[in-house]
C-alpha cells in the first residue's frame, strides 16, 4: 500500500521596511531619495500582489530598519523574522535552512525589485521543483530575481560577487558542477538604477 508524501511550499520574501534614504540606494542616486521611496513602495504593493493568493506557507526576512521607517505594510498572512548580519549569501542560505528546518519540502526566494513578476512564474517554480532540483529565475542584469532549491546546498551561496553581473553565470556553473537539474524561468527586469526604472516606464506605457 503506498503512501502520500505531504509536500510543504514555503516562499521565503526579503524586504525592507520603506524608509527614506534607505531603500533602494542605486535608483535614489539617479533620481533622488524621495522618488526612489516612491517607486520602491510600488514594487512592495506589486510583490505583496503576486504573492497573496499563493497557497503556500510565507515568511517575510525583514532587514534592519531606522526610526523613520513605516512599518505599516499590509504583509498579511506572512510569518516575520529578521535579516541576519552577513552578505547576500549568508541571508539567503539562512533563510532556506531555516524553511527546510521548519519542514519545508520545496522553497523559493524573492526580492522585491521586479515588476514583471507575476502570480504564474510563481506559480510555475514550485511545478519545476517537483521534477526539478533548482529553478531559477534570471534577471537581465546577470543575477536572479527568484531561486529556489528542495535543500540547501552550501556552494550556491559561497565566492558570489554579489549585485554584479556574474552572479547568475557562477551560480549556473556551480549548479552543473553540482549535477544538479535546473530549470529556468523567463528573463525578467529588476529595478535598480535609473536606467531600469525608465526601461519600465517605457513598458508600462506600452501594455497601457
Amino acid at each position: 500500500m503506498s503512501t502520500l508524501t505531504s509536500q510543504q511550499e514555503d516562499l521565503v520574501v526579503f524586504a525592507r521596511y520603506p524608509e527614506l534614504g534607505k531603500v533602494k540606494t542605486r535608483l535614489a542616486a539617479g533620481v533622488g531619495p524621495e522618488r526612489a521611496l516612491q517607486v520602491y513602495r510600488e514594487l512592495l504593493a506589486h510583490t505583496q500582489a503576486v504573492t497573496k493568493q499563493l497557497p503556500v506557507r510565507k515568511w517575510l526576512w525583514l532587514a534592519e530598519a531606522g526610526l523613520g521607517a513605516d512599518r505599516s505594510d499590509p504583509w498579511v498572512g506572512y510569518q516575520r523574522l529578521p535579516q541576519p548580519a552577513g552578505d547576500l549569501g549568508h541571508r539567503m542560505q539562512s533563510a532556506f535552512a531555516h524553511a527546510f528546518a521548519e519542514g519545508a519540502t520545496a522553497a523559493v526566494i524573492i526580492g522585491t525589485d521586479c515588476p514583471g513578476l507575476t502570480t504564474e512564474h510563481l506559480q510555475e517554480a514550485y511545478a519545476a521543483l517537483r521534477t526539478h532540483d533548482l529553478v531559477l529565475g534570471p534577471a537581465t542584469d546577470g543575477g536572479y530575481y527568484l531561486l529556489g532549491m528542495k535543500q540547501v546546498w552550501p556552494v550556491l551561496f559561497q565566492n558570489k560577487q554579489w549585485s554584479t553581473a556574474s552572479v547568475r553565470a557562477d551560480t549556473l556553473a556551480d549548479a552543473q558542477r553540482l549535477g544538479l537539474q535546473v530549470r529556468l524561468l523567463p528573463e525578467l527586469q529588476d529595478v535598480d538604477t535609473a536606467d531600469d526604472l525608465a526601461a519600465w516606464q517605457v513598458t508600462q506605457k506600452a501594455e497601457s
